[in-house]
């Protein structure tokens, strides 16, 4: 009978510790590259997250548990952060670590120990420069650039984190402005694995607001360079490279300009010159308002200063021709009673000569009153000749005299388009101050009277 061979029998720690120490003596030390996800600290100040290699579909084809133990955390956090780096979400890093396998928990985990911030920055900057030529080559660079931005920019899409520091910042500014701005905040989230969607999707909804916009606003707070990257998005530049309307950049970075501010019509430093660009903008609006209200006030006033001046010049006018017409006729009717006073004159000077004569002849010798009986006769006939001769001389004068004073006379004057008013007691109103408001006043014209009543000042014109 052949007895078994002993085998030995491993407990689950002692094969855990086993496999810990075979690993950890082949991977001791060695870089690897990976994109980070499901980032975690714990209260600790531990960093936990998984090292993910996506392939040409996006798909994970790779996937490695890792660790930052909290030492390793703060020498590597204050690392980044003298290149304006922290570690995030979908950010792509290059780390320096070991295989370890946490026996209690069947895990297998690196232990980071250091992270490369030159190769994520080359990186970020290689996949910068490709989405820069992407664009060009597209003719995007400058497409959303060259639309006209609105003079009076008050309907606003504002897209970014609902409640961020950069929200607060950018709506306090506006509100301080005092104007009327009306936004419509597009909610998403400007950091971590869904932000470039997010943006993509708010940017085509902000031109789809049921008001219309006059433009929109992408604005994000500061933070490292890694926690920006999603501004240098291909997505998020295309979308708004193709917005209808103007966007305006403030996504709080000072030194380096995103992707997003390249292609954006208007870009800012921060949410807050953002936010103090768009109230400039409708503060030049104002003064512009401002300047034309002015300049349309002083020509009105001009217009009417100058209607003034005619209107007292034709005035003086119609009083002149009032006072010629009144000259006129004073000296018609003069002459019409020196017509009369001569006629009269002339009559009885003629009445007297004739009863002189025929005295002269009652006293004439009888013979000479036979002889001449006919001779009164003929005196009186030359006599009444000469007088009706006066008379129509006379006449004459009258008549020329007459149609004179109707060419002068008022009538002919209101023809013109002359007209005269009278206040409700029949006196001449030269002055309109002397027209108070309700008086009753009559205006004559050519074809008849007007009567109309004064209305009081502020209803004038």
């Amino acid at each position: 009978m052949t007895l078994p061979l002993f085998e030995p029998t491993w407990t689950v720690s002692e094969l855990c510790g086993e496999i810990r120490q075979v690993l950890g003596e082949s991977f001791g030390s060695l870089w690897v590259a990976g994109e980070i996800q499901r980032l975690t600290e714990s209260r600790r100040g531990h960093l936990y997250f998984e090292l993910v290699e996506k392939g040409a579909g996006d798909e994970v084809c790779g996937k490695l548990d890792a660790v930052l133990w909290r030492t390793e955390h703060q020498r590597v956090r204050r690392a980044l952060a003298a290149s304006g780096q922290r570690l995030a979400e979908g950010m792509e890093v290059r780390c320096r670590g070991g295989i370890d396998f946490y026996g209690a928990g069947g895990r297998l985990q690196l232990a980071v120990r250091e992270v490369d911030p030159v190769f994520t920055l080359g990186l970020l900057e290689r996949r910068r420069r490709e989405t820069l030529a992407a664009l060009a080559a597209a003719g995007l660079l400058d497409a959303n650039r060259a639309l006209p931005f609105p003079d009076l920019p008050l309907r606003l899409a504002l897209v970014t984190s609902h409640g961020s520091a950069a929200y607060h910042d950018f709506l306090a500014t506006l509100s301080e402005s005092g104007y009327a701005f009306r936004v419509t905040l597009v909610h998403a989230a400007v950091q971590g694995r869904t932000a470039e969607r997010e943006l993509v999707s708010a940017l085509a909804l902000a031109c789809r607001t049921p008001h219309g916009v006059d433009c929109a606003v992408v604005v994000r707070g500061g933070g490292a360079r890694s926690d920006l990257a999603v501004f240098d998005s291909r997505a998020v530049a295309e979308a708004i490279a193709r917005s209808p309307v103007p966007v305006v950049t403030g996504l709080g970075h000072e030194i380096d300009d995103a992707i997003a501010d390249r292609v954006a019509h208007t870009s800012a430093k921060t949410p807050t010159k953002a936010a103090e660009l768009l109230v400039e903008r409708v503060a030049r609006a104002e003064q512009v308002a401002d300047a034309l209200r002015r300049d349309l006030a002083g020509a009105a006033r001009e217009r009417l200063r100058l209607a003034r001046e005619d209107l007292g010049r034709a005035e003086r006018g119609v009083e002149l021709a009032r006072s010629r017409l009144a000259a006129a006729a004073a000296r018609l009717a003069a002459l019409a009673r020196a017509l009369g006073r001569a006629g009269a004159a002339g009559l009885r000077a003629s009445a007297v000569r004739r009863r002189d004569l025929a005295r002269r002849l009652g006293r004439a010798a009888p013979r000479l009153v036979g002889r001449r009986a006919g001779e009164p006769a003929a005196a009186g006939e030359r006599i009444a000749a000469a007088a009706r001769a006066r008379l129509r001389e006379g006449r004459a004068r009258v008549d020329g005299l007459a149609r004179l004073a109707a060419q002068l006379g008022p009538e002919r004057v209101l023809a013109r388009g002359f007209s005269i008013t009278r206040d409700a007691a029949g006196a001449l109103l030269r002055d309109p101050a002397r027209a108070a408001a309700g008086d009753r006043i009559t205006t004559r014209l050519a074809g008849g009277e007007l009567v109309s009543r004064v209305l009081p000042r502020e209803e004038e014109g």
